[in-house]
């Protein structure tokens, strides 16, 4: 850590703070739902999840409904939560990159007009402006949507295509606060997308000293073993919901142990995605940051994070290992000094 720019508990703090005062503003009151949880093996989306269940833990408002987007029921959903409001899980799937999430989230406006609906933080990108009509449509129809966005362009965006209430807002994850850091094993650990969210498509040698992997592949023993313990649980819970809500976060907080113990091996850590810099920073793990395919990791390190003191900023994946190996020596100095 140097002593310029700010500390991670102290930006972790404030950003915590400033969800959860936009969202004390936003939440209606009621019996609520929480949707389209991910059920997937991106650690970011368990780490969102997390995040907004240790909110509205913290305000006491659980959720009495919950479900991914295979098992939403919408006459299950209504009789659970009467009038109160739905939430619908943040993160970066607002837009045409991924259909599925869209597509849901316009059968929520349709289906469930007169009731609130907040929509957690996200970044939005349309492929152009004329495919958001659908959405702008399904919006002003509705007329009781709520839109957190995660960044300055996403909010511009909002606000020149939708007709509701838009506020920006830090992500969610920030509420899980800050983690024990596990002990490094590389000098560089690179945590790099593989998906069509990449943005830097050319293939390079790693250099000496760096190890590079992405969080999408998951232990299959290991995820046997949890189903295993969850089929246990069924002969004590009867009531389905909550046998429900104990899946979603064994799952969540598997994943998001995952994601710890990934970047923890890194002295200094290299990745373009959004929340491998997020949980770097719970982490307080000095990191070199890339951006992805349309913006959205450096538009949220540009609102939020951007004067974290171990952050550097890249333009390429050379230039970021070249910055990551200049900082692991020198905090190597200091620590021998």
């Amino acid at each position: 850590m140097t002593s310029d720019g700010k500390s991670a508990d102290g930006i972790v703090g404030e950003l915590a703070q400033r969800f959860a005062q936009m969202l004390d503003s936003v939440l209606p009151p009621g019996e609520l739902a929480l949707v389209d949880f991910p059920d997937h093996s991106n650690v970011g989306d368990s780490a969102i999840w997390l995040g907004e269940m240790a909110y509205l833990r913290q305000r006491g408002r659980l959720p009495v409904y919950y479900s991914a987007i295979s098992d939403f029921d919408d006459e299950a959903c209504r009789a659970a939560i009467g009038e109160g409001p739905i939430l619908i899980h943040g993160g970066g799937n607002m837009g045409t990159l991924w259909p599925k999430h869209e597509a849901f989230r316009l059968h929520l406006l349709e289906r469930h007009q007169g009731r609130p609906i907040v929509q957690m933080p996200e970044s939005i990108h349309y492929a152009n402006p004329d495919a958001a009509d659908a959405m702008a449509a399904a919006i002003k129809r509705h007329g009781q949507f709520t839109l957190l966005v995660r960044d300055a362009k996403s909010l511009a965006f909002a606000h020149e295509h939708f007709d509701c209430r838009i506020e920006l807002c830090p992500d969610a994850a920030l509420m899980l606060g800050r983690q024990p850091r596990g002990v490094a094993r590389y000098p560089i650990f690179a945590l790099l997308r593989t998906d069509h969210e990449r943005a830097d498509h050319v293939e390079e040698p790693l250099p000496r000293g760096a190890v590079a992997d992405d969080w999408l592949e998951e232990d299959p023993a290991q995820k046997r073993y949890l189903r295993l313990s969850l089929r246990l649980h069924r002969l004590f819970t009867r009531d389905p919901m909550v046998m429900r809500a104990l899946r979603q976060r064994r799952l969540a907080e598997w994943r998001f142990r995952r994601g710890l113990a990934m970047l923890s091996q890194g002295e200094v850590v290299v990745t373009d995605r959004l929340h491998a810099h997020i949980l770097s920073l719970l982490l307080d793990i000095p990191h070199v940051l890339l951006d992805n395919s349309y913006g959205k990791v450096a538009g949220f390190a540009d609102q939020w994070t951007g004067d974290y003191a171990g952050l550097l900023r890249a333009t390429d994946r050379s230039q970021a290992f070249d910055l990551a190996f200049t900082r692991q020596r020198a905090g190597k100095l200091r620590r021998t000094a």
